[in-house]
């Protein structure tokens, strides 16, 4: 099973130190979050200069909110990042749950999720070569990978999950042990009752800091920060490991899950736990 290191967003300077020591290390991907209104860098962009830093790595977008991007633009912008990487690029898509992302890009919440599967359709015929419509040609560059990188998909409701079976290659389940089973399941099933040959990718996510007490203390205040839109932010920052044995089990639980990958999310900016992370594995 793969590892992963999921990027801090606060400090975007510093991200090119954590790609390069991950490129050096024993990790297969790096993941980076996205939002609109909030002080992060903008992922397509940021990846872009990563994967211009790195030779070995995935860049991954965990998860792209596609619905707020222009769908011809998005097609074009990650056909490009996936051509000049040779196949580097793994996009992870999903709707959002922030009010405030939305309003700015001036998307209704509401048909967010139709917005995405109309925008799914759209993509896989551009990545194929095939002409936007109405009169408008393709639009190129073509992708590393015929019919486009690949896709995974993040959510936790039915329709998110049988989207994967519909439109992707993948999971992303940000979620604890005892819930992502389920979950892992229910994307099985799907993936089966639409006649998909082989099984999806399954890729997790653990929240982590592993370092000295201010490193765990910066990581606690950043998770309390970005999830404070939920109203209940404590109940993610205490699902935050911070000691090797409980991250070794998570790794080892998703593992039996049958999980391809399990991303290791750093929300302190310290990239000496790039270091460290190595050790543990």
């Amino acid at each position: 099973m793969n590892v992963g290191v999921g990027l801090p967003v606060s400090d975007p300077a510093a991200l090119l130190t954590w790609a390069r020591r991950a490129d050096d290390g024993p990790f297969g991907t790096l993941g980076l979050l996205d939002r609109l209104v909030y002080d992060n860098p903008e992922p397509l962009v940021a990846l872009s200069v990563l994967a211009g830093a790195t030779s070995r790595v995935n860049v991954q977008t965990e998860v792209l909110l596609a619905p707020l991007r222009d769908t011809a633009l998005l097609a074009k912008q990650a056909a490009t990042l996936d051509r000049m990487t040779g196949g580097r690029l793994v996009l992870g898509i999903g709707i959002g749950g922030r009010d405030d992302d939305h309003r700015a890009a001036g998307i209704d919440t509401r048909t967010r999720g139709r917005r995405l599967d109309g925008q799914m359709a759209v993509l896989r015929r551009l990545w194929s070569g095939e002409p936007y419509g109405d009169g408008v040609g393709p639009v190129g560059p073509a992708p590393s990978r015929p019919g486009g990188p690949e896709v995974l998909f993040g959510g936790f409701r039915p329709a998110a999950l049988e989207r994967v079976a519909r439109w992707g290659d993948g999971f992303l389940a940000a979620a604890p042990l005892p819930w992502a089973d389920g979950l892992f399941e229910t994307v099985r099933a799907f993936w089966r009752d639409h006649g998909r040959r082989g099984t999806p990718r399954l890729v997790a996510q653990v929240n982590v800091a592993l370092g000295p007490q201010h490193v765990i203390d910066e990581a606690r205040a950043a998770m309390h920060a970005y999830y404070a839109f939920t109203g209940t932010p404590e109940r993610m920052v205490a699902g935050l490991l911070t000691e090797p044995a409980r991250i070794r089990e998570a790794i080892t639980g998703f593992a039996d899950l049958g999980a391809d990958e399990v991303m290791l999310y750093c929300h302190g900016r310290d990239p000496h736990q790039v270091d460290r992370l190595a050790d543990l594995l």
